[in-house]
C-alpha cells in the first residue's frame, strides 16, 4: 500500500500544490487541502460571517474553514503524514484534531516567528517543525530547510527584453523599489517592475512610485509569473522586514537560469552562490557593474542544482527514498 500523506496550506501563490504533485509522481496517495479555495456554503452564510464579525468579533468563515479541513480529513482517511504550512492560520484546538487523524504531524514555516509566530503551538502539536529562516532555527530548534525549485530545468533560453525585473505583493519593500528603479533609469538599464495588490495604507508610496513601477490590484497566475521572468536578464529580491529565508525567486531563478540582484545577504551562505551569477547589495555597493548585465549567466554543478529540487526536499521532509 502506498503512503497517504496529505498537505495542509492557504497557498496563495499557488506553490504547496507542486508538494502534492511530486509526492504523486513518486508513488505517494497524496491530496492538498488548500484553505484558501474555501468559500461560505450561501449568500445567507456571507451575510451571518459579516454581521458576527461586527457585533460578535468572531470570523465564522475561519471557524468554518478549519472544521472544513477536519471533514476533508475524515473524507480522506487517516493518513501517515500531514504537513501544515505556515500553522498559524488554524487555532489549537483544530490542530489537535487533525493530529488524531495521522501517524506523524509536521510543520513548515515560510515566513519568520516575528511576522506570524507560532509560539502558542510549540508545546508538542507538532513532531517537526522545519524552518527557512536561519534566525529561527537558531532561536527555536527547528530543522533547517530552505524552500525548493519546483519547475523543469530550462534548457533554451526565451528572448530577453527587460534588463531586470521584479513582481511582487504591495508591502513595505515599494520604496527600496522605487530607489533601486531611479538608479536603473540613470544605468540606462530597463526595469519591468510590477506591484500587485491593494492596501490604502500604501497609496501614498503608489503615488510616489508611479513612474517607476507598475501597480496592479489583481494578482497574475504562477504560469504568468515565470513567462515575465523568462523574458528578463536579471531577476530583483527584496528580502521582508523581519525574515532571513530566501524568498522561492531564487529557486526559480535556479531553474531559469537566471542572475539575481537581493539585499538578502543570508544567500552567501548557500552553496549556489555564485558573484558572477547573485550580486548583493549593501551599503557600499548599491549596484552592479554593466558587466553584471551582459556576461553569462554561470552554470551549476549538477550536484549543487539536484540539491534544491522538489524531489529533494520531498525526500527530506517525508523521509522517502
Amino acid at each position: 500500500m502506498p503512503q497517504k500523506i496529505c498537505i495542509i496550506s492557504f497557498d496563495h501563490w499557488n506553490y504547496d500544490k507542486h508538494i502534492t504533485a511530486a509526492l504523486q509522481k513518486k508513488g505517494v496517495d497524496s491530496y492538498h487541502i488548500k484553505i484558501g479555495d474555501y468559500k461560505h456554503a450561501s449568500v445567507f452564510d456571507k451575510i451571518t460571517n459579516a454581521l458576527s464579525k461586527v457585533f460578535l468579533n468572531k470570523n465564522l468563515k475561519k471557524l468554518r474553514r478549519q472544521d472544513f479541513i477536519v471533514d476533508e480529513l475524515d473524507r480522506l482517511g487517516f493518513q501517515d503524514q500531514i504537513l501544515v504550512i505556515n500553522p498559524e492560520v488554524i487555532d489549537l484546538e483544530h490542530h489537535l484534531q487533525i493530529k488524531k487523524r495521522t501517524n506523524k504531524y509536521n510543520a513548515y514555516l515560510y515566513d519568520s516567528m516575528e511576522r506570524n509566530c507560532i509560539a502558542h503551538l510549540l508545546d508538542g502539536v507538532f513532531d517537526t517543525i522545519y524552518s527557512f529562516d536561519a534566525n529561527d532555527v537558531d532561536n527555536y530548534n527547528f530543522l533547517p530547510i530552505t524552500n525548493y525549485n519546483y519547475l523543469e530545468e530550462v534548457k533554451a533560453k526565451a528572448k530577453e527584453v527587460y534588463d531586470a525585473v521584479y513582481i511582487g505583493s504591495l508591502d513595505d519593500r515599494v520604496p527600496l523599489l522605487i530607489d533601486l528603479a531611479k538608479k536603473f533609469k540613470t544605468m540606462n538599464l530597463n526595469f519591468n517592475c510590477v506591484v500587485l495588490g491593494k492596501n490604502k495604507k500604501l497609496d501614498a508610496l503608489k503615488a510616489k512610485g508611479a513612474e517607476y513601477i507598475k501597480f496592479k490590484e489583481n494578482y497574475i497566475s504562477q504560469e504568468q509569473l515565470i513567462e515575465e521572468y523568462k523574458k528578463a536578464k536579471v531577476i530583483v529580491d527584496f528580502v521582508r522586514e523581519k525574515q532571513t529565508g530566501l524568498s522561492f525567486r531564487f529557486f526559480e531563478a535556479l531553474a531559469l537560469k537566471k542572475k539575481m540582484i537581493t539585499n538578502n545577504k543570508n544567500v552567501l551562505n548557500y552553496s549556489f552562490y555564485n558573484p558572477n551569477n547573485i550580486f548583493v547589495m549593501d551599503g557600499e555597493n548599491a549596484l552592479p557593474s554593466m558587466d553584471f548585465f551582459t556576461t553569462e549567466y554561470e552554470e551549476l554543478l549538477p550536484d549543487t542544482y539536484d540539491n534544491y529540487t522538489i524531489d529533494k526536499w520531498i525526500e527530506k521532509v517525508f523521509n522517502l527514498k
